[in-house]
């Protein structure tokens, strides 16, 4: 396992690292599967139920049906439980999985650092071609509607 320090920074053009990890329903959800089939959102974010944590969720929610037009499934990652993203789905009518990262292994792998003297974990979002190829990257802790609608503009250009 790699330290903190002996973190790789993924760039755009690199491969995605694996991502095997329980979704809000227990359910293994293996990124593996989607490739070849569809291109993926991969964003990672704090923690459940904190407010901007639900504001993004609740962003790409509403534009999930425009995310499907472009064959991409949208994929919530953070370190909460499979309850506690259970819940969290629930209330804000979630239909994308939120995966469990439980110790922050695959957060490590993408190379997400924490941001505010280490206290907080990083937002930062993937947007993935159907090969697993890192078509683009957003680093941000504030601008969450950014995230959607860059995502959404990188999509076009893939299709």
């Amino acid at each position: 396992m790699r330290s903190k320090s002996e973190m790789k920074t993924l760039k755009i053009g690199d491969h995605i690292p694996a991502i095997i990890l329980n979704n809000q329903f227990g359910d293994l959800i293996n990124i593996d599967d989607y490739l070849g089939e569809q291109n993926l959102v991969i964003y990672f974010y704090p923690k459940d139920n904190t407010y901007g944590c639900t504001a993004e969720a609740c962003k790409f929610r509403d534009a999930y049906e425009e995310f499907k037009k472009y064959n991409c499934s949208v994929i919530g990652v953070s370190s909460d439980d499979e309850e506690s993203h259970k819940q969290f789905a629930i209330k804000n009518k979630l239909s994308f999985n939120l995966l469990s990262d439980r110790g922050n292994r695959v957060r490590r792998r993408f190379g997400i650092a924490s941001n505010l003297f280490g206290l907080i974990p990083g937002r930062v979002t993937f947007v993935v071609d159907k090969k697993g190829i890192i078509q683009y990257i957003f680093n941000s802790q504030l601008n969450i509607s950014k995230h959607i609608f860059t995502s959404l503009e990188i999509l076009k250009k893939l299709k």
